[in-house]
C-alpha cells in the first residue's frame, strides 16, 4: 500500500510543482533531495537511537546533500540520480548499514517508490526542456 501512495504522491509532487513553476528554480530538486535524506537522522532523534545511529544517518544525509549540491551547481542530471538513487538505496542499502528504531516499517518501501518517482520525474523534465538556460549551471546562468 505504501507504494500506491508514494506513486500517486511523488506524481503529484511533480506535476503541482510544474503547474506552479517551482520546478523551474533549478533549486527545487536539490533542495528536495536534501529534505528527502534529512528524514533518517529525525528517525533517529524521534527513536531515542544510539548516537551512532545518528551519525551515520548524518553521514548517509550528507552524502546526499553534496550530491544536491553538486547537481545543483554542474548538471541537475546529478539531482535526479541523486533522488533515484536515493530510492535504490532505501530499498537495497540502508537496513544493511544501520538499525534506525524510529523509522516506521513502512517508510523504506514508501521513501524509495517516492525518490523513483521524483528522480523520473526530474529526468523526463530534463529530457523535455526547451529552454537549456533554464537548467544550465549556476556558473552559465550568471554569464548570460
Amino acid at each position: 500500500m505504501e507504494n500506491l501512495v508514494a506513486v500517486i504522491l511523488g506524481l503529484g509532487v511533480a506535476v503541482f510543482a510544474a503547474i506552479a513553476g517551482f520546478d523551474r528554480d533549478r533549486a527545487f530538486y536539490p533542495t528536495a533531495l536534501i529534505v528527502i535524506a534529512s528524514y533518517y537522522a529525525l528517525f533517529a532523534v524521534m527513536g531515542a537511537s544510539r548516537s551512532s545511529t545518528l551519525v551515520i544517518e548524518i553521514a548517509i544525509g550528507l552524502v546526499f546533500s553534496a550530491l544536491a549540491v553538486i547537481g545543483f551547481n554542474k548538471s541537475l542530471w546529478l539531482a535526479a540520480i541523486g533522488i533515484a538513487g536515493h530510492g535504490f538505496f532505501d530499498f537495497f542499502v540502508h537496513h544493511a548499514l544501520v538499525t534506525n528504531p524510529g523509522m516506521p516499517p513502512w517508510w523504506p518501501g514508501f521513501c524509495g517508490t517516492i525518490d523513483i518517482v521524483l528522480g523520473g520525474c526530474l529526468a523526463i523534465r530534463l529530457c523535455m526542456a526547451r529552454k537549456p538556460h533554464d537548467l544550465a549551471p549556476a556558473t552559465e546562468r550568471k554569464r548570460q
